[in-house]
């Protein structure tokens, strides 16, 4: 691999090299790439899916799905938004597919009460509750990860405007709960 494409600092990588080298058939190249997104992924399907360990298991195989289905990316979305797009449809299917998504948020709650964490997490968690599976992907993916709407639009498959409206009504939807609250949280005002 050319060493000049690829950095010490795993965050300045060039990604789409390291892509074209795995297409190529350096499979080793791949594990660049699960080294510059595994916390990022694992962070996006932990607050949709409620709890670490289907978060773990959904970054593995998400991973894996990227790599069997590498061939399949083009450049006409950075590879990241690519990846979340396969993260996007893999937790909607699991969420689908068990069906308990709720359940696990309350089972999820039960062991926080056992196990005190600190006030910002509990806020995020209540926030969320909030919101709808779909109203969390586009609120994680535009004010966690920043990515545009219409990189937002690609990965959820629905037109930017919508993406746009929605996120607006997002913001609004949380700024009366925390109003509501007492509240005062960063998400809302971006």
């Amino acid at each position: 691999m050319n060493k000049e494409k690829i950095s010490e600092d795993i965050s300045t990588v060039d990604v789409e090299y390291v892509v074209e080298q795995v297409k190529l058939g350096d499979k080793q190249g791949y594990t660049i790439i699960i080294n510059r997104f595994q916390k990022q992924i694992y962070l996006y399907c932990y607050y949709l899916l409620g709890n670490k360990e289907d978060a773990e298991d959904a970054v593995q195989d998400i991973f894996i799905k990227g790599f069997e289905n590498i061939d399949k990316f083009t450049n006409n979305v950075s590879y990241s938004a690519w990846l979340y797009k396969i993260a996007y449809n893999h937790c909607i299917n699991l969420i689908k597919r068990r069906n308990r998504f709720y359940n696990v948020l309350k089972q999820y709650k039960n062991q926080e009460s056992q196990v005190h964490e600190p006030l910002y997490t509990e806020i995020i968690h209540e926030l969320l509750d909030q919101l709808n599976l779909e109203e969390r992907h586009i609120l994680l993916l535009r004010a966690v990860e920043e990515y545009s709407f219409e990189e937002i639009s690609i990965i959820m498959d629905i037109k930017t405007a919508t993406i746009r409206k929605k996120y607006e009504r997002i913001r609004k939807k949380l700024h009366k709960f925390i109003k509501k609250k007492g509240r005062n949280c960063i998400w809302v005002n971006t």
